[in-house]
């Protein structure tokens, strides 16, 4: 089978050198198999998504040097097909509303009488850098449920992990041709419908790569445990399992990673500043 890999920024800013280094692993690895390389834009999040970073990422990427294959999938154009998805989750008995909020649940997960390693300020923090919902809600009957729903408060879809995992067989996933188990029970019960966008990352990013056949996910190496919840998710579906590379991230002088919130330089001021593509693909550590 022919290797599939892709690019999926999301349009919240520029992309600076981190960026590069991401598409060009994954567009070098589709080109020396003779594969293909797809563009996605994971804006989802309207809040925060802008056209104009939309259209930079696209210039940017050209200047680079890289093409892609088929047209650019953009995320927000395919939310029925999310809320599809929610949907057969939900009829299966894997999802359940949550009524609570990031306080109170970090509250409620500071007052436990133990909290493990990793903590923040004494709450544990799961792989996506939030507390673990402790099951507040999971425990409402069906008639609370639908009382609070009524009543217009907001809620998330949380999956129910202990259920899932019940109905899936071990897990596990294939990084760089080694296989791996994969546990995902330390996400807890993950929030994959959200209060200010249709789906969650989780949701929207394991759908889309089965939905544009992608074989190969490529990703920088702080998303590596998401791969556990990815591969629920896959199992759950009935989706193909995808083999995975995680590589290095690019990090500043002082050892922090390049982030958008950063103000990490981008790719439009370097190319102001008079850099060739050549030069810049060599800073962002993937020379010619």
């Amino acid at each position: 089978m022919s290797i599939v890999t892709r690019f999926a920024p999301s349009p919240t800013g520029f992309l600076h050198l981190g960026h590069a280094h991401a598409a060009l692993f994954a567009w070098r690895r589709a080109r020396a198999a003779g594969g293909r390389f797809l563009l996605r834009i994971e804006d989802i999040d309207a809040t925060r998504c802008r056209s104009e970073f939309r259209e930079a990422i696209l210039e940017d990427l050209a200047w680079l040097g890289l093409d892609w294959d088929r047209e650019v999938r953009v995320q927000s154009e395919h939310l029925a097909e999310y809320r599809a998805a929610l949907v057969r989750l939900d009829a299966c008995g894997l999802l359940y509303p949550c009524f609570c909020t990031r306080a109170e649940i970090r509250r409620e997960v500071a007052g436990a009488a133990e909290a493990p390693q990793g903590t923040s300020q004494g709450v544990f923090l799961g792989p996506d850098s939030v507390a673990p919902y402790p099951g507040t809600c999971r425990h409402l009957n069906a008639d609370e449920r639908a009382a609070r729903v009524a009543s217009g408060i907001s809620y998330a879809l949380r999956l129910d992990m202990a259920k899932a995992l019940r109905s899936v067989p071990p897990l596990s996933c294939k990084e760089e041709g080694v296989r791996v188990a994969c546990d995902p029970v330390l996400f807890g019960d993950a929030v994959l419908g959200r209060k200010d966008a249709p789906a969650s990352y989780h949701l929207c990013v394991t759908h889309d790569d089965a939905a544009q056949g992608v074989t190969l996910v490529s990703r920088g190496e702080d998303l590596r445990p998401a791969t556990a919840l990815h591969r629920l998710l896959q199992a759950l579906f009935g989706w193909p399992e995808p083999a995975y590379a995680h590589h290095p991230l690019l990090r500043d002088q002082s050892g922090r990673r390049l982030a958008k919130r950063d103000k990490a330089m981008s790719l439009k001021d370097l190319r102001s500043a008079g850099h060739s593509p050549a030069t810049v693909r060599a800073m962002a550590g993937m020379p010619d």
